[in-house]
């Protein structure tokens, strides 16, 4: 059931499904783990030149994603400038991801049919952006006359520091998701993505893809606005859940374009619920992973990483880490669901680093396979 990590054993792991997915997710246990960055990487060549897929989605802003997309398609941009312009959450300062994104520019240059790049993020954090750039990125790829002008979705938006107040995060008394203005802009959003729908035909497939993008965006953004004012102790667990079902959204778009490696937090991958403490609060919510796999069935699958020693805290042998950590290879990849049936009661791990979510031993069998690192020793700073 375990094997060393390599394109053999990827290309093998890819067989034993039931089904060859179009989203193939591999999860992070914690962000910002230089091994495990390099490990995508290879990942994601050996399926690129031995699997058929093209495309690459990372848990990043989906508007910023356009801004690489553009480089690797077309060379628009210096690699500095879309490192910083074009990953957000601090994930383009990632050396591993700056290497991804150069080989993924050359080998386009070599080939006619052409790599792609998608943020699958909304535009936000517990915070949230402005919709501006979605709205009237939206109004400028539809045909005329249209209904609204330009100039009234720019008296709606306002300065776009209103939207995006972190403090907002909270106190929900300072946002300006449930005023006059943001509840004409939902309606005008959904007059507009209406408007796209009869619009189609007419649209290239690039920029059908982009409308549909924006429209998405524009929608899921001012809905979380919308809720960020509500005062319930349900806020920020809804929160969580739209923020994964815009993920859930972005991710089918990227299934139409064929078989495409995903790379995001295991908790946002995973297709079970997630539980995170926040304050004197558990949140829960379905996951991104659990509504895509909704949809797409065993069309997702779902490759969950899991390191063995954390910096320098290694994990109690009765762990399933520990365990893991008694195979002879350094980097390995398990098939989860009979690791689940060989072993009985494993202990939970208790992790010293709070930002390392440990495997789940009680939802082994909800995870296809594991990515297991014996060590993770670069741990990369967070960003500011």
């Amino acid at each position: 059931m375990a094997r060393p990590l390599d394109g053999a054993s990827v290309s093998a792991f890819l067989r034993s499904l039931p089904a060859q997915p179009l989203l193939l997710g591999l999860g992070e246990a914690r962000h910002f783990v230089g091994e495990l960055g390099e490990v995508r990487n290879e990942i994601f060549r050996h399926l690129v030149e031995h699997e058929g897929y093209r495309s690459f989605a990372i848990e990043s802003d989906c508007l910023m994603g356009l801004v690489v997309d553009d480089h690797i398609t077309t060379g628009t941009g210096t690699l500095d400038d879309v490192m910083e312009r074009g990953i957000s959450h601090g994930f383009g300062a990632s050396p591993a991801n700056r290497e991804l994104v150069r080989w993924m520019r050359a080998y386009n240059e070599e080939h006619d049919e052409k790599l792609r790049f998608h943020g699958f993020d909304g535009p936000l954090e517990y915070w949230a952006a402005s919709p501006r750039q979605a709205l009237t990125g939206l109004h400028g790829l539809l045909d005329g006359p249209l209904p609204y002008s330009m100039e009234t979705l720019d008296t709606l938006l306002g300065p776009d520091d209103r939207w995006a107040d972190e403090a907002t995060v909270m106190d929900p008394s300072r946002s300006i998701g449930r005023s006059p203005d943001a509840q004409r802009l939902r309606l005008i959003t959904d007059d507009l993505v209406a408007l796209l729908d009869t619009q189609a035909p007419r649209l290239r497939a690039r920029d059908g893809e982009r409308a549909a993008l924006y429209g998405r965006t524009a929608t899921g953004l001012l809905r979380y606005h919308h809720w960020m004012a509500d005062t319930s102790p349900a806020r920020m667990a809804r929160l969580s859940a739209l923020r994964d079902a815009m993920m859930a959204a972005n991710l089918r778009a990227v299934a139409e374009q064929g078989p495409a490696l995903v790379f995001g937090h295991n908790l946002h991958l995973q297709r079970n619920k997630s539980f995170v403490p926040f304050g004197d609060q558990q949140l829960e919510w379905w996951s991104a992973g659990a509504i895509t796999a909704t949809h797409l069935g065993d069309r997702y699958a779902f490759l969950a990483s899991a390191f063995g020693t954390v910096s320098d805290h290694a994990p109690a042998p009765d762990t399933v880490e520990g365990l893991l950590s008694s195979l002879p290879w350094d980097h390995s990849v398990i098939d989860a669901r009979r690791l689940s049936e060989a072993i009985t009661r494993p202990a939970p791990r208790i992790s010293h680093d709070r930002a390392y979510f440990p495997l789940d031993p009680a939802r082994l069998d909800a995870i296809d396979g594991i990515v297991f690192l014996k060590k993770a020793a670069r741990l990369e700073a967070w960003p500011d």
